[in-house]
């Protein structure tokens, strides 16, 4: 049995005050993308995880394996399967890689034992994972405020073809970057009603025009690379280009699938030490 754990980006992103809890309040409009790692699950005598990535840990610290100890807590069956991941989404990039990997086997375990438990009870029990699984159960276009937890399902995007980018060596401290973005005076703040007002409307247009990142700011600040990257996606004909999360991933949104396909040979040959990819936005895909 298999499960697409799709990436994810952030059409708006607005960070507002600390919690008690040590976590921002956030409020977030995420996207899917077809960009995707794939899990194959298979009933053994007991849990394993493997990975194509022989640089990816698959001890307890691995998300899908506190997904399939959080299954046990939230069913009480033993999970006994072996995992196979195979590692596509860019690794600590902004793309929910690691969330939407244990969204996956939320969902694949739940499959795999008769469903025992209901999409709500995915996201809670999803929430006690990190703050992106409950979106990653599943995905489409959703808002999502508190830590994360608190989810709104929205009217699907725009069909939309990306750019991806990532410089392969470069990893961003997601709590680092939250820690700089409280030092930052009279920062401005995205709106994302707006974001929310494009997608009821249905317009590629305005919702390009519509998506901001509060935290781009403070990375790009950080990273010359990025703000190279950016300018570069810009002059090869992205219409609008935008971090994903705390990054370092960029994405830029294409005209066409055959536009977003030459873009992305432009930047591999421009940039060789990058991770490029092209993808499109996805629907909801629960079930």
């Amino acid at each position: 049995m298999k499960e697409f754990a799709r990436g994810k980006i952030n059409l708006a992103l607005r960070v507002m005050g600390r919690r008690a809890d040590g976590y921002h309040d956030v409020d977030m409009v995420m996207q899917s993308i077809s960009l995707a790692d794939v899990l194959t699950f298979e009933k053994a005598d007991h849990f394993s995880l493997s990975s194509n990535d022989p640089a990816l840990s698959c001890g307890k610290d691995n998300l899908i394996c506190r997904a399939a100890s959080v299954f046990q807590e939230w069913t009480g069956i033993d999970p006994n399967v072996d995992i196979r991941l195979e590692k596509k989404i860019f690794v600590a990039a902004g793309l929910a890689g690691g969330s939407t990997d244990a969204a996956a086997a939320l969902r694949g375990l739940n499959r795999l034992y008769g469903l025992p438990l209901s999409r709500g009870e995915l996201e809670r029990a999803a929430a006690a994972i990190g703050s992106d699984v409950p979106f990653c159960i599943a995905g489409g276009t959703q808002r999502a405020r508190g830590r994360g937890e608190k989810m709104e399902v929205l009217p699907a995007a725009p069909a939309m073809w990306l750019v991806l980018m990532k410089p392969a060596a470069l990893a961003v401290s997601t709590a680092a970057v939250y820690r700089a973005i409280d030092a930052v005076p009279r920062r401005g703040t995205a709106d994302v009603e707006r974001c929310v007002a494009a997608l009821r409307a249905g317009s590629a247009e305005a919702l390009a025009a519509a998506m901001q990142n509060d935290l781009e700011d403070v990375t790009l600040r950080q990273y010359g690379i990025l703000q190279e990257m950016k300018r570069a996606l810009l002059a090869e004909g992205c219409s609008r280009v935008l971090m994903s999360g705390s990054g370092p991933t960029l994405f830029g949104v294409a005209g066409s699938r055959s536009e977003a396909e030459r873009i992305k040979t432009a930047m591999q040959h421009g940039y060789r030490e990058a991770q490029v990819e092209s993808a499109r936005t996805e629907e909801e895909y629960y079930g």
